[in-house]
């Protein structure tokens, strides 16, 4: 997953044209076992089933830890910055939060996951604003089932001239 090209841009009327049919996958990133410790730093969720391997490994059905499941949400972001245009009049964009979202299969430390975006909606919410609706879902490499799913709403400020 490379952050350093900048983000292709499409006409915000381009974007809303193509809503139902628009869809985006983005690099792999890998899930390290130092990655699940720092969010637990972070949000201090220190259970054992993120930051203990030994304990993990003999004590649960996952064969050793597991990225926590705020973890694999907030990946999202760095997905979306890989893969997903943004409106070229936009002056700034705002997550606006999800409708749904569900953990489906946990994410083992070692693993790679990637976002897919299916663009359901985008429109005008007041002048000014567009309203982004996503579907988006977190991929395990080598595994069918999904790690997450998602209904992920953003929101659009244009910049002013564009108005």
């Amino acid at each position: 997953m490379s952050s350093s090209s900048p983000r292709k841009t499409m006409p915000a009327a381009e974007l809303a044209a193509v809503a139902g049919s628009f869809e985006a996958v983005s690099g792999w990133v890998d899930i390290t076992q130092e990655m699940i410790d720092a969010f637990a730093q972070i949000t201090r969720d220190h259970q054992f089933i993120h930051v203990d391997p030994v304990r993990a490994k003999a004590q649960t059905p996952y064969g050793g830890t597991i990225a926590h499941g705020f973890l694999t949400l907030s990946m999202l972001s760095a997905f979306a910055i890989d893969c997903l245009p943004v409106a070229a009049e936009t002056a700034m964009s705002i997550n606006y939060g999800f409708d749904k979202v569900r953990f489906l299969n946990p994410v083992r430390s070692g693993s790679r996951i990637r976002g897919r975006f299916k663009l359901l909606e985008y429109a005008a919410r007041k002048p000014g604003e567009m309203q982004a609706r996503y579907a988006v879902s977190v991929e395990i490499e080598g595994n069918e089932k999904l790690a997450l799913a998602a209904d992920w709403l953003g929101v659009t400020i244009l910049r002013k001239e564009e108005i």
